[in-house]
């Protein structure tokens, strides 16, 4: 979750997770690096499965992405570099690792770089704003990229998919879809809210649609 406050403000970032019922440990992981005085880069991975197999593969994907991008690397040969050597699951035919990266330079304007991971939603004036995207194709890999000039307040939020999975067989027949998470987030969206706390909402409501055993990583 992330609030831009732009030009002279600044960008407020906020982030939870929760484990799948009975995992010990996170297959989603966030890093947060600064790539120079002007810019920082957000990281979300969600490794395939979940617990210890999942846990590394995230952690792993997220932390190379991040020290690549702090050493200087542009945006485009970083994703170039991960698309091509994250190996594909021969089973489930996904990859081993998902990941969406955000950039925030200057306060004035986010890069947005998205595979495989639930698209990001983003806020206007506290309602759903459909951003520009261009689509890729890098060794069979589809992503998403965009650029988009910051407005004050303007509000990110990314999820893995345990947030859409939320719910599935039990209070929602096919989870909570991006379109009832955008609808959810424009209902609870207050610009006095930080990010941290609207990460806490919305997690405390896929944990609730889970019926307190969540049934992924989220």
């Amino acid at each position: 979750m992330m609030n831009s406050k732009a030009f002279s403000f600044c960008t407020d970032i906020g982030y939870l997770s929760v484990n799948k019922h009975d995992e010990q440990l996170c297959g989603d992981h966030v890093e947060l690096v600064e790539q120079d005085e002007n810019s920082i880069v957000f990281v979300l991975a969600d490794g395939l499965g979940s617990g210890v197999k999942a846990s590394i593969l995230s952690t792993l994907t997220s932390k190379i992405i991040s020290t690549m991008m702090a050493n200087s690397m542009s945006v485009e040969d970083c994703v170039a570099t991960m698309a091509a050597t994250l190996p594909v699951c021969d089973v489930r035919k996904v990859a081993y690792s998902t990941f969406t990266i955000i950039r925030v330079v200057n306060n004035k304007e986010a890069e947005i770089i998205q595979y495989d991971n639930p698209q990001v939603i983003m806020l206007r004036d506290g309602k759903n704003y459909d951003y520009p995207k261009t689509i890729n194709q890098i060794d069979g890999k589809t992503i998403y990229h965009s650029k988009i000039p910051l407005k004050l307040d303007d509000t990110f939020i990314t999820t893995s998919d345990g947030a859409i999975y939320a719910g599935v067989g039990s209070s929602l027949n096919f989870g909570w879809q991006r379109d009832n998470i955008i609808e959810f987030m424009e209902g609870v969206f207050d610009r006095e809210y930080s990010a941290k706390a609207l990460a806490t909402i919305l997690l405390d409501e896929c944990v609730r649609l889970y019926g307190g055993s969540p049934g992924d990583d989220t």
